[in-house]
């Protein structure tokens, strides 16, 4: 039963990658469609941030990991370097948990 699950999985993912390949130039060439196309990742990385963040298995929960999201949104308004931001989050993250 697993092996008709991984197989059919397999199967759907090709024919999804084949209908992208598919799709004529023009269609991709709009302006439209390329702004859309470069959000995308933005987007899914927010989501997986925010579900990481927010929760823990079935339920939500705010702890240290929202304290160091908050403070990562902060060094980022002052715009300081990537590096910076994670530092900022760690430590931020790390002293929450301290307390």
């Amino acid at each position: 039963m697993i092996w008709t699950a991984v197989l059919v999985s397999a199967l759907g993912c090709y024919l999804l990658k084949l209908a992208g390949l598919s799709v004529p130039q023009r269609v991709l060439d709009r302006p439209y469609v390329r702004r859309v196309a470069d959000l995308i990742p933005v987007t899914l990385l927010a989501a997986l941030v925010a579900v990481q963040i927010v929760s823990d298995g079935n339920r939500l929960v705010f702890d240290a990991r929202a304290v160091g999201l908050a403070a990562a949104v902060v060094a980022l308004l002052l715009r300081a370097p990537f590096l910076a931001v994670v530092a900022v989050a760690a430590l931020a993250a790390a002293l929450a948990r301290l307390v």
